[in-house]
């Protein structure tokens, strides 16, 4: 029987994090000095491996969005490496950074936020190709007509301008234009949260061809968790900028080791037959990011919470093979 283990042996590593940090400085006084920091990012390492879909879920607020945007160099890490394809990222100047542009994309919530109103889509899309190739105008136009097509839209949807879209076609652009440039990487920030349950299949399924046709990689960042087991291999779960949990969807939905993930799982929309179904409701609000508690970030709120949650932070540690937590409890049923 092959293991999850030996899977990812034979996988290769595309991008690595050790120890990735981002914090928001906060200023205060006349002169505008930095006071304190808010803590978005705390303390990430992961592995994303090539073919693969992570899924990236918490609440509002944990750092899924923050934690993309750095990886893409959107933010810059306050600390930490950020390694992609062995080749270290963080630092490294803007003409420097060009070169993996090709490689790590980003499809975003709001694809009409992302598109400009008065200009048509394919030049929009043309743009692409005129900042990072030499191709000529004909070959471009070629290149954008077959975008299109790819994503399941029609070639005349060319000449149109994005409010004569549906939001499932505006976000189908937004895919185009990810995959233009023949990337290994791709960050969906909550890319189907604001379609219809049906248009979001559609696009979920679009997504599943295009990685299975060019081997993409995926870190699918989304709060539906019924959407990140269809469609992710693993789940990483932070909290207050922190990782909780990480591991295959299988083992995590089935047995959730961290309190905030067995939370999590309990709040998921069921059928009204399982009505009486056992449901976590935390208490309080999540703390502050610039004044995050002492110990485990999560004790504040976690119902079996000790003394020890409240002074030491647990150590990220493997609890069964490719499954891992950060907690002094792991395992414990809250439910």
């Amino acid at each position: 029987m092959v293991t999850l283990s030996d899977k990812t042996e034979q996988k290769r590593v595309l991008l690595k994090l050790d120890h990735v940090k981002k914090y928001f400085p906060i200023k205060g006084g006349v002169l505008q000095r930095v006071v304190g920091n808010v803590k978005a990012v705390e303390d990430v390492s992961l592995e994303l491996y090539e073919g693969e879909s992570l899924g990236v879920v918490g609440e509002s607020g944990c750092g899924k969005s923050t934690l993309g945007r750095t990886i893409l160099g959107l933010e810059d890490a306050t600390d930490g490496k950020i390694k992609f394809r062995k080749e270290e990222i963080q630092d490294l100047k803007r003409k420097e950074k060009l070169k993996f542009v090709k490689e790590m994309q980003m499809i975003f919530q709001d694809p009409f936020a992302s598109l400009n109103p008065r200009q048509r889509i394919g030049d929009a899309l043309e743009e692409v190709f005129i900042l990072h190739t030499d191709m000529k105008a004909k070959e471009r136009r070629k290149a954008v007509l077959d975008l299109l097509v790819e994503v399941g839209l029609k070639e005349e949807h060319y000449d149109k301008y994005p409010h004569e879209f549906s939001g499932g076609q505006r976000q189908r652009i937004g895919i185009a234009r990810a995959i233009a440039l023949n990337p290994s990487f791709i960050i969906c920030d909550e890319a189907v949260s604001a379609l219809d349950v049906s248009v979001q299949a559609q696009v979920l399924k679009l997504l599943k061809t295009l990685q299975d046709k060019y081997q993409l990689s995926y870190l699918f960042i989304s709060h539906d968790l019924g959407v990140v087991r269809y469609f992710c291999d693993r789940v990483l779960v932070m909290y207050l900028g922190s990782t909780v949990e990480l591991g295959t969807v299988e083992d995590l939905f089935e047995k959730p080791l961290h309190p905030y993930t067995q939370a999590l799982l309990s709040s998921i929309p069921r059928p009204a037959v399982n009505a009486n179904r056992s449901r976590v409701r935390l208490q309080g609000d999540i703390p502050n990011p610039a004044n995050p508690p002492s110990g485990c970030p999560f004790h504040t709120r976690c119902p079996i919470a000790q003394e020890v949650c409240k002074q030491d932070k647990p150590e990220w540690s493997e609890y069964e093979p490719d499954h891992f937590a950060a907690c002094h409890f792991a395992g414990t049923s809250i439910i």
